[in-house]
């Protein structure tokens, strides 16, 4: 039984997704807090949250961000504006330096351009700009040959993207996220959040594991100039705090494209539904033909950076592979504070998940659970 009050409501036929959310939050302490959205063919069917949070709470949600930076990527690329193929340094030439001459949005998109950090590391302060780590990435050279394996660049992979959408559209991928995403449907996913809305922040929490699980943990972490920790940006100088980082105001503000993004559950499950279904009467953003090309698999078998469980479509991460009862092109992002999301076309479900604690192994048992709550009550039927 959780000691939490589970506040929100479900559809007919959802009370059990409730019971797992309960189940979920029972175990989380009195500062924590959760949220749970989802959608099931453009109707929203679950609003769910516990804890230390409102339905309205928002908090950062790192890596979820690249799913919104690639909805913007997707756009550009189904109006022609961007090609997939064409390499990044026709756009941007000091890109090409130290061997990245060939590289193409199509390989950055799918973690296989080698170019997942610097030597030497960058500071938080660089980490929170995407123009600022452009400049440090332009003259970096790639980790691997480009093209010959996958690696996660979990903090610096969509400064890249942002770069080329720049100097092509004269505009910020921010800025379009803004008008072509955010605001026509209304979401409460930001890059870039508000000073007005600042009030309704609430920072993500620093884990609870006890001295000896850490010591444990750490003992077995990759260096800090391994790939793995290049990839992870544990090379920053000084050693970046993520929690620190998230909780920063001008990393919200700035909303960087790769790990900035502030949301809450509705946001995320909103954006997704959005893409595939369509909300409120607006068209779905994505054609076929886009979804097609964004959804297929591009990255598996394996990552140099996060291991087995990298698997990748074009800018989102593989969930038909992370949740085997989801369609072949299901796809999505989780973050590592916690947050995922996802949106499965063939069933219509779409699926939005935050949390404000992070987990000290950056492990989330209940992502599963939730998954399949949510995909079983919307397939019953």
């Amino acid at each position: 039984m959780s000691k939490f009050e589970i506040h929100g409501t479900v559809a007919d036929g959802f009370d059990a997704v409730r019971e797992e959310f309960a189940a979920a939050v029972a175990a989380e302490d009195s500062e924590s807090g959760a949220q749970l959205a989802a959608y099931a063919g453009g109707r929203k069917v679950v609003d769910l949250w516990a804890g230390d949070v409102t339905g309205d709470t928002v908090t950062g949600v790192y890596s979820s961000t690249k799913g919104a930076a690639t909805l913007v990527v997707a756009l550009l690329v189904q109006g022609g504006v961007l090609d997939l193929d064409e390499p990044v340094s026709r756009h941007w030439p000091r890109f090409g330096a130290a061997g990245k001459g060939s590289i193409t949005l199509r390989d950055v998109l799918s973690h296989r351009s080698g170019v997942i950090g610097v030597d030497g590391g960058l500071t938080a302060a660089e980490l929170a700009d995407d123009r600022m780590i452009a400049q440090r990435l332009a003259g970096q050279r790639p980790y691997w040959r480009p093209g010959t394996a996958c690696g996660y660049g979990g903090f610096v992979s969509f400064a890249i993207v942002a770069e080329v959408i720049r100097r092509v559209t004269g505009r910020s991928l921010q800025e379009i996220f803004e008008e072509r995403v955010r605001a026509p449907h209304g979401l409460d996913v930001h890059l870039g959040l508000p000073e007005t809305l600042e009030d309704r922040y609430r920072e993500v929490l620093p884990s609870l594991a006890s001295p000896e699980e850490l010591a444990a943990f750490w003992a077995s972490v990759p260096g800090p100039h391994s790939i793995t920790g290049i990839g992870y940006g544990l090379n920053s100088t000084p050693p970046l705090d993520q929690v620190a980082f998230i909780n920063t105001r001008r990393v919200r503000a700035l909303g960087q494209a790769s790990a900035g993004g502030v949301g809450n559950a509705r946001g995320l499950a909103a954006m997704y539904a959005a893409a595939v279904c369509g909300l409120d009467g607006h068209a779905p953003l994505l054609k076929p033909d886009t979804l097609a090309e964004f959804t297929m698999l591009h990255s598996t078998g394996g990552d140099l950076v996060v291991g087995p469980q990298g698997q990748y479509a074009l800018g989102f991460q593989a969930k038909g592979l992370r949740y085997p009862f989801l369609s072949a092109r299901a796809f999505g992002h989780g973050g590592s504070a916690g947050s995922e999301a996802f949106a499965d076309p063939r069933s219509g479900i779409a699926f939005g998940y935050t949390r404000r604690r992070f987990s000290f192994n950056w492990s989330y048992p209940e992502h599963d659970r939730l998954a399949v709550a949510v995909h079983s009550a919307a397939t019953a039927s």
